[in-house]
């Protein structure tokens, strides 16, 4: 997201929602072979099955967060929070072709998140220091754009040779990206799973 969207989201309802459906246009929706992470997962059924959508430098999800996820009666749990922050921080570092594991969270809960509303989470790259790199990111409130969960990660770059086996497992999807490709061309087909 640049940072012209990036301040545009915080605007008024009418701007968040322009700029919501020209993003949806332009961006990628990602799509791995079936697997279980709880976060991105499609086969865990306790998951939280995010969409996620990738640009340049950025990933980004949409979602109304149900109430099996909350802490406080009402409250979506920090944890969940964080999740949704780790995966789209996460998965911008793919789109710019490094895949890295997360090292460090930071976390600042800024207003409470509660179930049943809806809710945008970008993450982006703002620093890439060889194998050191250094994202940001957001949950806001979907329909007025005000942030309500603000979050700083720094990812490690896995080596070439763990690279390889998870472009194998995952597919090559900035590769793909990047030649205008859909994210699904080149990704293995979907598995069966007992």
């Amino acid at each position: 997201m640049s940072d012209a969207a990036a301040a545009a989201a915080t605007q008024q309802p009418a701007a968040v929602d322009r700029l919501a459906q020209a993003e949806k246009q332009a961006a990628v929706v990602l799509k791995t072979e079936p697997h279980a992470c709880f976060g991105c997962g499609e086969i865990n059924e306790a998951g939280l099955h995010l969409e996620l959508h990738l640009e340049p430098g950025c990933c980004w999800t949409e979602l109304v967060i149900p109430d099996r996820f909350q802490g406080w009666e009402g409250v979506v749990h920090g944890g969940v929070l964080s999740t949704i922050l780790d995966e789209v921080m996460s998965w911008s570092l793919i789109e710019r072709d490094s895949w890295g594991v997360t090292a460090r969270l930071s976390v600042d809960f800024k207003q409470p998140v509660f179930v049943g509303r809806r809710v945008r989470a970008v993450g982006r790259v703002v620093e890439d220091r060889r194998r050191i790199v250094a994202t940001a990111g957001s949950i806001l409130d979907a329909e007025t754009g005000t942030e309500l969960v603000a979050a700083q990660g720094t990812f490690v770059i896995v080596n070439a040779a763990r690279k390889r086996e998870l472009e194998a497992r995952y597919g090559d999807l900035a590769s793909a990206r990047r030649s205008g490709a859909r994210a699904t061309d080149g990704i293995p087909p979907a598995v069966e799973r007992p």
